[in-house]
């Protein structure tokens, strides 16, 4: 068949390794794609988010499969666009991504079907925000509405602080439309993990555990970024615990989702508070999470699109997904300057003395070619992914593949995995 690859990132260079090792996969274009996704796809002029072109490109290759990486096309409702041409798309509809795009709607529905999750109230007007910030005792979590590319949930640790971003997106609009409404909850307590599970609406499958790095320093420092790094499994998450997250959030979900006559089919994503063995809900992605797909898609040894199409086709109960036993740990390296101001252009040396090691995969995020030498072009540049017999192991191997590899101004955080190495 011929799929279309959504997105530029260091989720979709995964998904593109995966699905052209799939035989299902005949042809395997990728709009816009990166350089490292060149090596697995014909690269498409078309910005993620453009969904009139893509789908008209769609229609006019004769695409049998559109799988969408990021959020706001789904948002956009590129899946909806696509099936109404007729043309298979992976995600979930532009109704049932809010879950992403509506920070209200997914904690209105979360709390309408008792599926556990912190207090929070919605606010549009900065004098009644203020005064609930007033009621609070910090940390107090602020968070845009809308989509704000990773950038609009602030952890506050004074109520100043609180206020100050209660401004900055109500009043200052530094958001946008995204910030024109704003969810203040309740700061949980815990350490955080996230979940992810394909489904079409009746089966859930649901995938290992992993755990993100968000801050952009050692010891969770810094601002918030994408994500600097992540491995899976994630210890937190015993057998108990991954039991409990299906049967209390997992499956509640997707039937709420029913229930509100917004059915989910594609991958749900759940970022979650693990405390003394109690899962809550942070967050719901509509999509594969980044850089948490680099170590789970690195021990899927199954073929990826059966579990894809699954969902489209009501077949996910068929799938039986073979996952390799061995721990991976992704190390992002990004940008001098990241999450802030940076520059781009500067050559990246050392990616095949890496892969050299063995059981090391380099995946693109933030690259380019220009005049036949790969450059970085983003934030976050590679997710240097690597299986090992233990996590210590792998852990060990990935900073062995980061130390091969080389661009000016590059950072990388150097404890990931440690959290997870002191249990």
């Amino acid at each position: 068949m011929k799929v279309l690859l959504v997105g530029s990132g260091g989720r979709e260079h995964t998904l593109a390794w995966k699905i052209s090792q799939s035989p299902l996969c005949k042809t395997l274009y990728c709009a816009p794609g990166n350089a490292g996704i060149a090596q697995h796809a014909e690269l498409v002029d078309i910005a993620a988010d453009d969904v009139a072109v893509l789908v008209n490109f769609a229609k006019r290759q004769k695409v049998d499969l559109v799988v969408v990486g990021p959020e706001a096309p789904l948002v956009g409702g590129l899946v909806d666009r696509c099936t109404a041409a007729g043309i298979r798309a992976f995600g979930p509809s532009r109704a049932a991504a809010q879950l992403e795009g509506s920070k209200a709607f997914a904690k209105e529905t979360l709390h309408r079907h008792g599926i556990p999750t912190g207090d929070y109230h919605t606010f549009d007007y900065v004098e009644a925000a203020r005064a609930y910030v007033a009621s609070l005792r910090p940390p107090i979590v602020v968070k845009a509405d809308g989509l704000a590319a990773g950038k609009g949930v602030i952890v506050c640790n004074t109520k100043e602080e609180a206020n100050h971003w209660v401004e900055v997106m109500l009043m200052e609009g530094r958001f946008g439309n995204a910030g024109s409404k704003l969810v203040i909850e309740e700061f949980l307590q815990g350490e955080e993990t996230s979940i992810l599970a394909f489904t079409d609406g009746k089966t859930i499958a649901t995938m290992p555990s992993s755990q993100d790095h968000k801050r952009a320093f050692a010891n969770d420092k810094g601002p918030n970024t994408g994500g600097m790094g992540a491995y899976s499994p994630a210890p937190v998450v015993t057998d108990e615990v991954y039991d409990k997250i299906e049967r209390d959030i997992l499956i509640p979900t997707v039937h709420a989702m029913n229930v509100e006559e917004k059915p989910y089919r594609g991958v749900l994503y759940a970022g979650l508070m693990i405390d003394s063995g109690k899962p809550k809900v942070l967050e719901f992605n509509v999509r594969f999470g980044d850089p948490e797909t680099q170590p789970i898609l690195m021990r899927l040894k199954s073929d990826i699109l059966p579990p894809i199409l699954g969902p489209i086709d009501g077949t996910l109960d068929q799938m039986q997904l073979e996952w390799d036993q061995r721990p991976a740990v992704c190390v992002v390296m990004a940008s001098g300057g990241y999450p802030g101001k940076y520059e781009k252009g500067f050559p990246i040396t050392g990616i095949e003395e890496a892969e050299a090691l063995g059981e090391v995969k380099v995946f693109h995020a933030g690259t380019a070619e220009r005049k036949g030498s790969l450059v970085t072009s983003g934030g976050r540049v590679l997710g240097v992914t690597a299986l090992g017999e233990d996590l210590s192991g792998a852990v060990e191997l990935a900073y062995q593949a980061v130390g091969k590899i080389s661009f000016e101004g590059a950072h990388y955080r150097k404890d990931i995995g440690a959290r997870a190495l002191r249990r």
